[in-house]
């Protein structure tokens, strides 16, 4: 595992280069049983890739389990497209660079993929440069309810600022999703947990939120070190929306703006919201909170 330059500068600030370089010998090219079987368990991805202008969006994707194949050790069927009016539709019927995340709330696991997706019958086609796992982590445990393919997606509401209701989804979040790249547009997607709160609201454009200790590997940081467009996705579990946030983020290094075990802080500056209320099949519990929660 090769990092870029931005990966590198923020290892060497946090000075776990050493640990990082031990950790990121896990990342293959190739796509192993044991992810391939996790893949086929999954109800749900997220998405993460650029628009036709550059912006970066994360977005959630959902089907019955075995929706995302693995085809051969290089490859990966994704039978879904991305819904009408979600901000990446478009950009998925051309090739594009994607990062996507599973993630099972229910077991308190994720695995990560990066590589390069084509447009295929029902869906995409990915093939794989990165696959890795992480840790468990921040993750909020939550079981599914109901899953409801055929439901009515509504228009999607967009806006260039926070409204209230938004600002109080925002400050309830225990989970969202992050969308970063490299200079290259080589695109990632990664959770993050924590408790209700950790995700603060600055202003009707302004986030903030912690960067807690992880593998060392920087990979969200690293990118925005080098590219400060970002997206974010915060689910709105128990009703099946979301809201999708697209703008610049910027690494943040005054310990005073730190929370309580926090690394640095990472302020976004919001450029576009779009609000999916009720949409998506899935419907999830409420959330038993990760245990390791600063």
């Amino acid at each position: 595992m090769s990092f870029h330059p931005g990966e590198l500068a923020v290892q060497r600030r946090m000075g776990q280069a050493d640990i990082a370089d031990r950790v990121g010998r896990m990342i293959r090219a190739d796509i192993p049983a044991v992810a391939a079987s996790f893949l086929a368990e999954q109800p749900m991805v997220v998405l993460a890739a650029a628009d036709p202008a550059g912006r970066l969006w994360a977005s959630q994707l959902a089907g019955q389990p075995g929706f995302v194949r693995v085809l051969d050790a290089e490859t990966i069927a994704l039978d879904a497209r991305v819904p009408a009016g979600d901000p990446l539709s478009g950009s998925m019927d051309r090739p594009n660079r994607i990062g996507l995340i599973a993630l099972q709330p229910q077991r308190r696991r994720r695995m990560r993929v990066n590589g390069r997706a084509l447009p295929g019958d029902g869906g995409m086609r990915i093939t794989v440069d990165q696959v890795y796992s992480n840790c468990p982590k921040y993750i909020s445990r939550r079981e599914v309810t109901s899953y409801s393919p055929d439901a009515a997606v509504p228009v999607p509401r967009r806006g260039a600022e926070l409204d209230d209701r938004q600002r109080a989804v925002i400050a309830a979040a225990d989970t969202f999703f992050v969308a970063t790249a490299d200079a290259e547009g080589n695109a990632d997607a990664s959770h993050r947990g924590g408790n209700p709160g950790f995700l603060q609201v600055l202003s009707p454009t302004r986030l903030r939120w912690p960067d807690y200790r992880g593998n060392s590997m920087f990979m969200t940081l690293g990118n925005i070190e080098v590219n400060p467009r970002c997206g974010l996705l915060i689910p709105e579990w128990s009703g099946g929306g979301a809201l999708q946030l697209t703008g610049r983020a910027e690494l943040n290094w005054e310990s005073v703006t730190f929370a309580a075990g926090a690394q640095c802080s990472v302020d976004f500056t919001i450029e576009e919201v779009i609000d999916t209320r009720g949409a998506g099949p899935l419907r999830w519990g409420p959330a038993e909170l990760s245990p390791v929660n600063p």
